[in-house]
């Protein structure tokens, strides 16, 4: 697929500013900076206690996890003694493919809104989006596991996972880790400068995984990075996070420290923009000037589990075939772009006739 190319694209303008200045502001240096370069690295944002109820529910998560794997037979050690950063691993060791099914199991909880929804977060995207803002119904929880090329996710640009009507939009990502990123513990890279120029050509998928690739080959060539300059090496402190919008090619490197790297990737649109992910879910009102008691409809919103969804929606057999502990993930994503590399997941992707 050719580059898709818009000029007015919303990346490339700054809103107008909030006369007023809230808590949570980004300075103007750091709002030039995201819409220049596509992104920019925010220090010291929450606090440890802003952080800990979404840590506290992720180690339930792997609890949860690990109770299913033991009742199930697949395991035979519980590693309970294990802290956050480590009890995954000793799962995936022992039972492959355990950080699949925690990528599947896709549960949001409360804690998670609560960050979403921050109020000084909220602040911050009015300058780069409005005063009108919704939460893009895109969210992921990653765990990361030392040493497992299933989770080193390739170059992209998010636009890729969406659907093509995403290009008209402005959809910023904030990037969570739960601990200070580096290079070595799977730290985040971007490209800069080239959110502009569109969304270039990827394929899929690489390896033994589901995810869509962009060819360093395509982001020199079409998207017109010096591959030198414009990589950018991103490391996050803990209470930090990382912003940058939908166009910006980014990738994870490998994680070769003795940690889990768990994080998340929250993201914001402008409700007027509201184009959902495919026809399979709908995003969430955060913030209209309309309704200063404005509560969000979570209710309606986790009503859909989109995992769930396209996993029923794009795969070949039915879900009665399909047991708890199948690590398969297909999605629509595997649709929009040529397949140069088969695997189970490909193999198992249902190409639904327009």
């Amino acid at each position: 697929m050719p580059v898709e190319d818009n000029p007015s694209h919303p990346t490339r303008v700054i809103p107008p500013q909030p006369t007023i200045a809230k808590p949570g502001h980004l300075s103007k240096e750091q709002v030039e900076q995201f819409f220049k370069e596509g992104y920019v690295i925010v220090k010291d944002y929450f606090t440890h206690e802003e952080l800990k109820p979404s840590q506290d529910a992720i180690a339930g998560m792997v609890d949860e996890l690990a109770q299913k794997l033991y009742k199930a037979g697949k395991i035979k050690n519980l590693h309970e003694n294990e802290g956050l950063f480590q009890r995954l691993t000793k799962l995936d060791e022992e039972w492959p493919g355990a950080f699949v099914l925690f990528f599947k199991m896709g549960k949001f909880h409360q804690s998670f809104g609560t960050l979403w929804t921050n109020e000084r977060i909220l602040n911050m995207m009015e300058q780069l989006i409005g005063p009108e803002i919704a939460g893009h119904p895109v969210w992921n929880l990653r765990p990361k596991v030392p040493n497992n090329e299933g989770t080193v996710v390739p170059w992209h640009q998010d636009a890729g996972y969406f659907s093509a009507d995403s290009y008209e939009h402005l959809v910023v990502t904030a990037w969570i880790p739960f601990l200070n990123t580096h290079a070595n513990n799977g730290g985040m890279q971007v490209v800069k400068g080239v959110h502009g120029r569109g969304c270039a050509r990827h394929t899929c998928a690489p390896g033994d995984t589901w995810y869509i690739d962009l060819s360093e080959d395509d982001i020199r060539n079409t998207l017109g990075a010096d591959l030198k300059n414009d990589i950018i090496t991103c490391d996050v402190p803990y209470g930090g996070f990382l912003l940058f919008n939908q166009l910006t090619p980014h990738r994870s490197l490998p994680n070769i420290s003795n940690d889990v790297r768990w994080s998340m990737d929250l993201r914001w649109q402008s409700p007027n923009d509201i184009y959902g992910f495919y026809d399979i879910q709908d995003g969430i009102l955060f913030r209209d000037p309309k309704q200063p008691n404005l509560q969000p409809d979570w209710e309606k919103f986790l009503s859909v589990n989109r995992k769930e969804v396209w996993q029923k929606k794009f795969y070949k057999e039915t879900p009665s075939k399909t047991d708890e502990f199948n690590t398969i993930v297909t999605g629509p994503w595997l649709g929009r772009w040529d397949i140069t590399h088969s695997n189970k997941h490909t193999d198992a992707f249902q190409h639904l006739a327009k």
